[in-house]
């Protein structure tokens, strides 16, 4: 069971700068970006559909790499293990990502929203969906295991996605994606099921087990903290 009383401070503060400053963000410099006629679609002649089209597919893409990219790189996966070392998965899971994460996200998200031109319609719609989706694949739902089959080759579904929070760091290596499923097959991240099986399979950070790490001062203390060689 989740400890609200030492995790509620965390999910207040990463709900606010995930789902609404960081968004309101985007979809504003999205604004100010094509208002001033910068990035690559106001070079070219497209027409305003394949632009909107274009831009949500490469934002989504952006997302996974970005993903992989802050697994990868030790000084900022110190930064993404706090979204990993929860204990249990649940909708604010997908608000639990270190400040300093969310903001250089956020960054991210402005060199290539400068980059493309991406129509500021796109931005909203692409930051809504990912709101949307990420509280989805976070949640402990359960579907009918045929719906499911169906549903994930067009959308991250919690089962595909519940494997990428396993203990197991090669399958913590997997299945990136929070909109779109199709690039972990491209980039051969996919990992259908975990090898326990979901009632087997253990989740978190073993390093960050204790319950007094849902704290909201030594979650944020995490990425500075020194932890054992196997994390």
């Amino acid at each position: 069971m989740r400890r609200w009383p030492n995790n509620i401070g965390v999910v207040v503060v990463d709900t606010l700068l995930a789902r609404v400053v960081a968004p309101t963000g985007a979809v504003g410099f999205g604004v100010f970006a094509e208002a001033r006629g910068w990035g690559f679609f106001h070079h070219v002649s497209l027409p305003g559909w394949l632009q909107f089209a274009t831009a949500l597919i490469l934002l989504d893409l952006t997302i996974y790499l970005q993903h992989r990219v802050f697994h990868f790189v030790p000084v900022l996966w110190r930064l993404h293990r706090m979204h990993h070392a929860d204990l249990d998965i649940d909708v604010t899971t997908g608000a639990r990502f270190h400040p300093i994460e969310i903001l250089l996200s956020l960054g991210i998200k402005f060199c290539v929203i400068v980059a493309l031109g991406a129509p500021a319609l796109a931005v909203l719609v692409f930051e809504t969906s990912l709101n949307a989706t990420s509280m989805f694949n976070h949640s402990n739902v359960r579907m009918p295991r045929a719906v499911e089959r169906i549903l994930r080759c067009v959308v991250v579904t919690p089962d595909m996605h519940r494997v990428h929070h396993s203990i197991v760091r090669r399958e913590t290596d997997s299945n990136f994606g929070f909109n779109f499923p199709w690039w972990a097959r491209l980039f051969r991240t996919y990992r259908p099921q975990p090898e326990a099986g979901h009632k087997g399979m253990i989740i978190g950070i073993e390093q960050f087990r204790d319950p007094r790490e849902l704290r909201l001062d030594r979650m944020l203390a995490q990425p500075f903290r020194e932890v054992s060689s196997g994390e």
